[in-house]
């Protein structure tokens, strides 16, 4: 029996879902008696995306699917591996991406298994996918991200409801890419694990517990990427950091001590979208000659970053 063949894998293309429905958090911000000026400066959400009552999770990595077939031509049926990076299912049981599968009619010949991550979800999904299609010679597969955290938010918590929107992302992996993946770094701090919980079908966090986790713990990660690269702050065109507030991102850019410009934020619209946060940035930059950073911190407590640049 001959060796596979290893194959150099990376990210072809990158399509993405955010529902049309806003909810406004001005208002919302005045029954937690919130300065605007907080809302708009520290959290950076002035609205967030929600997805219909009937939307599941499986539906949202569709409609991402179907921005990735307007983007580039696809056959379903070469797909191998399908990965749906969520921890709000459809069911408890079965998988999500055996539904997604189902769904896109996608061959009897294709894996499929779910990642239950929060907002390090895209990075470590990155590795996983990559890895597992060059274990098995794979050549095509796709990575889902779509956690609707509207399902487990309690409209009247100011520590979560102006904070969280819907959305999915999908990412196509296969030799034919624009952007490579390299110089992974995760962690885990599993004695923290109650500052981001899921208690009576209701998220609570620990805001404060959770910002000082990721302004001490990102930056040293971050650095450790570099660290493996061989490559300095300077050589990175843009630190594409999970979105969780405003507040978070700029004071890791800070603590970093990069230009701002160099920091995206951009979910002012459509708020913190878990593990679709990443992708929706990066999507962007398929095609362009960039090094990045990416890097994806929250539930476990648990984190992740990478290299990514063109090819």
């Amino acid at each position: 029996m001959s060796a596979l063949k290893p194959v150099r894998l990376g990210i072809t293309e990158i399509a993405s879902y955010i529902p049309e429905r806003r909810i406004d958090n001005a208002d919302k911000a005045k029954t937690f008696e919130m300065d605007q000026k907080f809302l708009a400066d520290r959290i950076g959400v002035l609205s967030t995306a929600r997805k219909e009552d009937s939307e599941t999770c499986s539906d949202l990595c569709v409609k991402a699917f179907d921005a990735l077939k307007a983007k580039t031509p696809i056959d379903i049926q070469s797909i191998e591996v399908i990965i749906v990076v969520t921890q709000n299912p459809d069911h408890s049981l079965p998988h999500a991406s055996a539904v997604v599968h189902g769904k896109l009619g996608a061959s009897e010949d294709c894996a499929c298994f779910d990642i239950s991550l929060g907002c390090s979800g895209y990075v470590y999904g990155l590795s996983s996918i990559i890895s597992f299609m060059e274990s098995n010679g794979f050549k095509k597969g796709l990575l889902f991200t779509s956690d609707s955290y509207s399902k487990i938010i309690d409209p009247n918590d100011r520590n979560t409801a102006l904070i969280f929107g819907d959305a999915s992302s999908v990412t196509l992996i296969s030799p034919d890419s624009k952007l490579e993946c390299s110089n992974f770094s995760f962690g885990t701090n599993g004695s923290e694990y109650d500052k981001l919980i899921v208690r009576d079908n209701r998220l609570h966090m620990d805001g404060p517990a959770v910002f000082n986790f990721a302004a001490q713990t990102i930056p040293k990660d971050i650095e450790k990427v570099l660290a493996k690269a061989g490559l300095t702050k300077a050589d990175i065109d843009f630190f594409v950091i999970h979105q969780g507030s405003k507040f978070i991102v700029e004071t890791i850019g800070k603590r970093l001590g990069v230009p701002s410009g160099k920091v995206p934020f951009e979910i002012t619209d459509y708020g913190n979208t878990v593990s679709s946060s990443i992708p929706l940035i990066l999507e962007k930059f398929c095609g362009k000659d960039v090094k990045l950073i990416a890097s994806g911190y929250g539930l476990g407590l648990s984190w992740a970053s990478c290299l990514i640049k063109s090819r």
